[in-house]
C-alpha cells in the first residue's frame, strides 16, 4: 500500500514537472517580491538634496534605459531564436509600454490669473486648430475615447498657453483642456482651467463659470464656493440657458440646505 502510494506521489509529481516545462511560462524566473537585491538607478541622484524636477527627470531617464534594455534583449533574442525568452522580453516590454507613466509636473499651473486673451497670433491659431481635430479624431462616445489622442490634443493647447500667452485664443484652449481633464477626473486641475478660461477674458464664449461651479459643487463639495459661482454665472452668463437653469436650481437647493441647517 505504502509503495502504491509513493508511485503516485511521483508520477503526480513528474506531470506537473512536464507541464511546467512545456508550457514555458517563465513564473520561475519572476523576481521575487521579497527580494533585498536593489539595483543602483541610472545616474542616481542625491535623494537628500534633490529637487522635484531632479527626481522626474530621474524616473523619465530610468523609464527610457529599462525600455531600451528590454527592446535590446528582444533583438538579441529574435537573432538567436530562443522563443521562450523572447516570450518574456517581449510580454515584459508590453507590460511596460501599458503601464501608466505621470508627468508628475502640472503643465497649467505655472500661468497666472493676470494673462489677457487680446492678440490674433496665427501660429497660436494653428495650435488650436491642431488641438480641436485631435479631440475630435478622439471620437465622441465618452465610453470610446482614444486617450491617447486626448492628450495629444492636451499638449497642443498647452503649448499655446505658454508659446503664446497673450493670444486670442488662451481661453478656448484653457476652456477645452478643462473638459479633457475633468473627462480624466483631474477634477482639480479641471477647475484651474475653467477657472483661467473666465480670468483671461471675462467675455469668453463658453460657459466656464458653470462649469468650474459644477465641479467645486458635484466634484469637490465645496458647496458655499460653487453657491457665489453659480450666482456669478447666472449674472455674467445668462445666454447659457441650459446651464442657467440648472444653476438657478442648484442656487434654491443650496440656499434651502443652508437655511434647513441653521
Amino acid at each position: 500500500m505504502l509503495r502504491m502510494t509513493l508511485t503516485v506521489v511521483l508520477a503526480s509529481v513528474l506531470v506537473v514537472l512536464m507541464g511546467c516545462r512545456a508550457s514555458n511560462t517563465g513564473r520561475g524566473q519572476i523576481v521575487p517580491s521579497s527580494s533585498s537585491a536593489v539595483s543602483s538607478p541610472i545616474g542616481a541622484v542625491n535623494l537628500t538634496s534633490a529637487s522635484e524636477a531632479d527626481l522626474i527627470e530621474q524616473v523619465v531617464i530610468n523609464r527610457q534605459a529599462y525600455r531600451h534594455g528590454l527592446e535590446l534583449l528582444v533583438s538579441y533574442y529574435t537573432r538567436m531564436g530562443n522563443n521562450m525568452k523572447l516570450t518574456w522580453a517581449q510580454k515584459e516590454l508590453s507590460a511596460l509600454i501599458a503601464m501608466p507613466k505621470y508627468k508628475y509636473i502640472i503643465d497649467a499651473q505655472p500661468a497666472g490669473p493676470d494673462l489677457k486673451a487680446t492678440t490674433l497670433i496665427p501660429e497660436a491659431d494653428v495650435l488650436y486648430q491642431e488641438g480641436r481635430q485631435l479631440e475630435k479624431d478622439a471620437g465622441i462616445l465618452p465610453f470610446a475615447k482614444s486617450e491617447e489622442l486626448l492628450r495629444l490634443a492636451l499638449e497642443k493647447y498647452n503649448q499655446l498657453i505658454s508659446r503664446h500667452p497673450s493670444s486670442d485664443k488662451i481661453d478656448d484652449a484653457a476652456f477645452h483642456a478643462g473638459g479633457i481633464y475633468e473627462y480624466f477626473k483631474d477634477y482639480n486641475i479641471a477647475l484651474l482651467y475653467y477657472q483661467r478660461a473666465y480670468q483671461w477674458d471675462k467675455e469668453t464664449p463658453h460657459p466656464t463659470r458653470f462649469k468650474a461651479a459644477y465641479i467645486l459643487d458635484r466634484h469637490m463639495h465645496r458647496r458655499a464656493e460653487a453657491l457665489d459661482l453659480y450666482r456669478e454665472a447666472v449674472r455674467e452668463d445668462s445666454e447659457f440657458e441650459e446651464w442657467t437653469i440648472f444653476a438657478r436650481k442648484r442656487i434654491k437647493e443650496l440656499t434651502g440646505e443652508e437655511q434647513s441647517t441653521q
